[in-house]
This record gives structure tokens, sequence and C-alpha cells, in this order.
């Protein structure tokens, strides 16, 4: 009998918090409209104009800083563990049912051997099925996470933009060339960090 493949993967959260995720203030474009048609010399922004509208995450630091994403995985990891652990011990409960059929086999009769290795077949199936069902369950479980990590991250974007006055929240990872580069001005990860931290740690109370 095979040995099942190990039912919890390594957990990787490639997840894109906001690839161009867009919060418009609409009074403020109307006014900046308005402003613009009185005072149509005035096309250079300026001082207080010259308010960046699209900032970035890196990723990666949010994905290792926010202690949501760090308690996930823990739970994710978890449940991997004691799927694994179940399966692989019904797994060696059958094992060792296989091994007392070969050391009796030879003092058994043709129809209890037959019978015998009927019902280690189909046990033999049955534990596949659980094991499969099981790895199933676990990956079920990550995706259901991360749709809900997506959620919240995206939620809080999305009401960050709008009191920032940004126009597009961009994200970036290493070895992705989506975004090659941004300047450090641009940066806003560590108060996004501290915010949504902020935030999971009073829900969590």
């Amino acid at each position: 009998m095979k040995t099942p493949v190990s039912i919890f993967t390594k957990i990787t959260l490639s997840l894109l918090v906001a690839g161009t995720l867009a919060a418009c203030n609409n009074n403020k474009t109307e006014d900046k409209s308005a402003s613009t048609a009185s005072a149509p010399a005035a096309t250079s922004t300026t001082g207080t104009e010259s308010k960046e509208q699209i900032v970035f995450v890196n990723q990666d630091s949010l994905l290792s800083k926010y202690q949501y994403v760090k308690d996930m995985t823990s739970r994710l990891e978890s449940k991997g563990r004691s799927a694994q652990n179940d399966v692989g011990a019904r797994q060696q409960a059958i094992q060792r049912e296989i091994a007392e059929y070969q050391k009796n086999a030879n003092t058994m009769s043709a129809d209890q051997r037959a019978a015998t290795e009927q019902r280690l077949q189909r046990k033999g199936q049955e534990f596949q099925q659980y094991s499969q069902n099981a790895g199933a369950q676990v990956q079920n479980d990550q995706a259901n996470e991360q749709v809900k990590l997506y959620e919240k991250i995206s939620d809080f974007m999305k009401a960050y933009a709008k009191e920032k006055g940004y126009k597009m929240i961009l994200t970036y990872q290493k070895g992705n060339a989506t975004m090659l580069y941004g300047d450090p001005s641009l940066d806003v990860t560590a108060e996004v960090v501290k915010r949504l931290n902020d935030e999971y740690s009073k829900n969590k109370k």
C-alpha cells in the first residue's frame, strides 16, 4: 500500500492587496474641477495640491507584520497537522492489519484468506477516499481563509484611500515585475500595517 502524499502542504499567501484599487473622492474632484475652471492659469500643482494620489504598499512586509496573517497561518497549520496525524494513524492501523494477515495467512483456509483480503482491500479504498477528503478539506479551509484575508484588507484599503484622498493604491512585491520601482515617499506600508494591527487587536478583544 502506498504511503499517501502529505495532506498539508506549505502555505503560500500570494495576495493581491489592491492591484488597481481606486477610491475616488467625488466632492474633492468637484471642488478641484471648479477651482481649475475659475483659475485656468494655475495648471501646475504646488504645495498641498501636490499631494500624491497614487501610493503603494509593500506586500511582503504587510503579510509578515500583520498579526491577523500570523494567526491565520497558525490556525491553518494546526488544522493541517491534525488532519495529517489523523490520516497517519488510520494508515498505520491498516498496515498493522495487513501485517497480521500476512503473518497468519498460511494457517488460514482459502475462504478465510479470500474474505480477509476483500475486507482489507475495501478498507484500503475507504482509507484512500478519506485521505483525499481530508486533504480537500484542508485546501478548502485555506482558500476560505485567504478570501477572508483579501476582503479584510480590501475593505480597509478602500476606506483608507477615501480618507487620504488617494486615487489608487498599488502593491509591491520583490520579484513581481508589475511594479519595478516606487519612490519611498509613496510607501504607506508602515501606517497601513499599524492601523490594520490596531483594528485587529481592538476587534479581537
